[in-house]
């Protein structure tokens, strides 16, 4: 599904819980201008009377707000309170943020902190460096299926094989993103990967947006989470990418074993 530009998949939208998350998710994609009700809908495959029922009840409960003006939604205070609830179990943003502040001060691009979500990446963390122009593909809040932009191929890359493969049997990403996106072509790109360490993406998402990334593990040597960096092509030529990833690979490590020392069930 298409949401201010950024493509969102969902799970089964046909269930109540499953509609419900679909909304909640396609106004997060949104949430500095907020969405329409026919753009709710649009994005979450429903019929626009059935997505303004649907977000008419999650303003009742304080889910979602709604500006009067404009008639955007937007997400609510309720999901706020309920974060911070949850945040002690799965909050790691501030263990992550010296890792993320490091290399933005080292590269001068913007860099982030990504963590997997089932079949996503989702950024949690940014940090602009002194580069004056600036990526908006990845911000905090912003979510891609694994394999699209460079943290999400980062940490397909260090999946088991089988579970590679089950995600790419069932996620059709060049349907939605592709011919750069065939199973093949990311399955190239897992190998790249895995040679050099980090991953990087050539400007698929926006033509001249180049990003670079390293997977961060987990205490169990699992893959959940990737520092990353992105630009402008000229600063990811192939001169610069071994020193760029020499940094991220060595962040990346840092952060893993701060990780291990703490654990966090992020």
């Amino acid at each position: 599904m298409l949401t201010g530009g950024v493509v969102v998949t969902y799970a089964d939208s046909g269930t109540l819980i499953g509609r419900v998350s679909t909304a909640l998710r396609v106004l997060s994609a949104a949430n500095d201008t907020g969405a329409t009700t026919s753009e709710v809908a649009r994005s979450s495959s429903l019929a626009r009377p059935t997505a303004h029922r649907l977000l008419t009840s999650l303003l009742g409960e304080g889910f979602v707000d709604r500006d009067n003006a404009s008639g955007r939604w937007f997400l609510g205070p309720e999901l706020y309170l309920l974060g911070a609830s949850a945040s002690a179990r799965y909050e790691i943003s501030s263990q992550a943020r010296p890792s993320v502040l490091r290399m933005a001060e080292a590269t001068g691009e913007s860099a982030f902190f990504v963590a997997r979500r089932g079949d996503e990446s989702v950024c949690l963390v940014r940090e602009d460096g002194s580069f004056p122009i600036r990526s908006f593909v990845l911000y905090e809040g912003a979510r891609f299926p694994l394999g699209v932009v460079a943290s999400g191929l980062a940490i397909l890359a260090f999946l088991p094989d089988p579970e590679i493969e089950e995600f790419l049997s069932r996620v059709d990403l060049a349907a939605t993103r592709g011919p750069s996106y065939t199973s093949d072509a990311v399955c190239a790109r897992v190998e790249q990967t895995r040679r050099r360490g980090y991953a990087v993406n050539p400007g698929l998402v926006v033509e001249g947006d180049w990003g670079m990334a390293a997977a961060v593990f987990d205490e169990t040597g699992v893959a959940k989470w990737a520092l990353t960096i992105t630009g402008i092509e000229n600063r990811f030529r192939v001169e610069r990418q071994e020193e760029l990833g020499k940094l991220l690979l060595d962040e990346a490590h840092r952060l893993s074993r701060a990780l291990i020392r703490q654990p966090s069930r992020g």
